[in-house]
């Protein structure tokens, strides 16, 4: 699925909501004033050199050697290694347990999430668990990197939906062209970054904390790395918390397909708000006239690029933020409105450069890119791609033919790609976690379809679903629903876990907080009220770094 690499968006990385701030560059003298201290297991831990502690919290850093290569099993194979970046914040008493957190993508750097998962638990949970998160290899802080070719997102870039067959050919040799760059400037790191790498790289972050067992945190993509982690080591799991799961039925190829029509449900939703709120934003009544004037102003930005820079393209990566928070609305509304009503350039330059992709996106967009195109086969005969694209265009207007341009260097992707991990107990199917395992989802997130989180409960025989019914945003669990985050912290503190329901319908459904209303949210264009994270444009569409 889709990841978006920018700190405001996981497909997808992201692709949760976020109150808190993301940490800011440490001051260099306030970290030569902290002290270095060594785990009880392996690992190093001192001072953050990027990332800066918030108040009175006890923000650590380290790197561990993993191997490069691996068996299926986890053996060592070669000599060759690669770094993965750790961060942790220590409980705040006695620690009893450790929760390893991830945030999606595939792409997403980690290591913000220590901070923003420990100032998001409550005090009962902050006492007992250290948090720890980590860059996934190649990508953040872990080396090597991954590297293709920053200067691929430079605007303005040709239109997604191609007009005919000579700008299609155009958009399939700029999409081959980048997956030559990525195999020529990553080297062999791209033949080993599949999700079973990472989660192997999570058992080797485990034994390192000198820990049995952890508690794992997962959000979008990091749904489907914990559902991979549990099956290959289900001795090592305590607790384990699926939030914005992907569907364990949909490879990538696949899951790309459905969500790109998930995001065009969501965008519809924000059409529809947009229309209740005419009086705020006067661009139509009714969904379907919000809808003709956003996508008039796409043909607008084709003709003549807001500001020489935001192009339709352009108006892509940043709008689909309304389809992974709804914090987004308010904001993204207010842009449009300035941009069709009154002709004002000035807000969506600056949601293009709050949430749009630049140069900076290069690395998280090539790790995305390195799990997806190698976790699962993907179509070698574009005729496949272009029939699929054009019905789901059909369908879905809002994002078919960008979610399909987003994922097209898989089709002529340079390492090898291999069966799709599905877990299961049919032929060729992995043996699944059967421990306990809380999976959460809204229902109305957009870049992973609340199907998938159905899916897996299927597949995980102790698992217990709750839902956000009616919910907007992508990554629910720690973001202020106080139903959910009862049963998460009950989960994580006692192991208490709801009951299995009878039926076909979630486990515990949870009411979802007010829909955002104009004015109510710091409705700065390009600064919604939460950033978003997660990715599986994350998942894959990812939203966040």
């Amino acid at each position: 699925m889709r990841a978006r690499t920018r700190a405001a968006v996981s497909a997808g990385a992201v692709l949760a909501s976020l109150v808190a701030t993301v940490p800011a560059q440490a001051d260099p003298v306030e970290r030569a004033r902290e002290s270095v201290r060594v785990d009880e297991g392996t690992l190093t831990w001192g001072p953050c050199e990027d990332l800066r502690p918030v108040a009175g919290e006890d923000l650590e850093c380290a790197t561990l050697t993993v191997p490069l290569a691996r068996t299926s099993d986890g053996g060592r194979i070669g000599d060759d290694t690669v770094q993965i970046a750790l961060s942790r914040v220590p409980a705040t008493g006695e620690a009893r347990h450790t929760l390893l957190v991830n945030p999606g993508g595939p792409g997403s750097a980690g290591r913000v999430w220590a901070s923003h998962t420990h100032q998001r638990l409550p005090a009962r949970l902050r006492g007992i668990y250290d948090v720890v998160a980590f860059d996934p290899r190649g990508v953040g802080a872990s080396t090597p990197s991954i590297t293709c070719d920053p200067d691929f997102f430079a605007p303005v870039r040709p239109d997604t939906v191609p007009a005919d067959a000579t700008a299609e050919a155009a958009l399939r040799a700029d999409a081959a062209d980048y997956a030559r760059s990525c195999a020529d400037n990553t080297g062999p790191l791209l033949q080993h970054t599949r999700t079973e790498d990472t989660a192997h790289d999570m058992d080797a972050i485990r034994a390192a904390l000198g820990r049995d067992r952890i508690d794992y945190l997962g959000y979008s993509y990091g749904s489907y790395l914990g559902t991979v982690y549990s099956a290959l080591h289900p001795d090592r799991v305590r607790a384990l918390v699926l939030d914005s799961v992907v569907d364990p039925d949909n490879p990538w190829y696949e899951s790309n397909l459905v969500q790109s029509r998930a995001l065009d449900r969501a965008a519809r939703n924000f059409f529809d708000w947009t229309a209740r709120h005419d009086g705020v934003y006067g661009l139509g009544t009714t969904g379907e006239e919000v809808a003709e004037a956003y996508h008039a102003l796409r043909s607008d930005l084709a003709d003549e690029p807001a500001g020489g820079t935001v192009g339709p393209t352009e108006l892509e990566g940043a709008v689909i933020v309304i389809a992974y928070s709804g914090a987004s609305w308010p904001s993204v509304a207010r842009v449009l409105a300035a941009r069709i009503n009154d002709g004002d350039d000035a807000p969506l330059l600056a949601l293009y450069e709050a949430h749009g992709e630049d140069a900076g996106s290069d690395r998280g967009y090539g790790g995305y890119l390195a799990v997806q195109c190698t976790d699962a086969h993907w179509p070698r005969d574009w005729s496949t791609w272009r029939a699929d694209a054009g019905k789901a265009h059909r369908e879905a207007p809002f994002m078919a033919w960008n979610n399909t341009w987003y994922n097209a260097p898989c089709a002529t992707w340079g390492a090898e790609s291999d069966d799709w991990f599905q877990v299961g107990d049919g032929p060729g199917e992995h043996p699944a976690y059967g421990g306990d395992a809380l999976l959460v989802h809204a229902t109305e997130d957009g870049a992973t379809p609340v199907e998938g989180a159905f899916a897996l409960r299927e597949r995980l025989p102790g698992a217990a679903l709750v839902t956000e019914e009616g919910g907007l945003t992508h990554g629910v669990a720690l973001s202020g629903n106080t139903c959910v985050d009862e049963v998460v912290t009950a989960y994580l503190r006692d192991g208490e876990l709801p009951a299995r329901a009878d039926g076909t319908g979630p486990d515990v459904t949870c009411q979802t907080r007010p829909e955002p209303r104009p004015g109510t949210v710091r409705d700065e264009p390009g600064n919604p009220a939460e950033p978003v994270a997660l990715g599986v444009r994350g998942a894959s569409g990812q939203p966040v770094e």
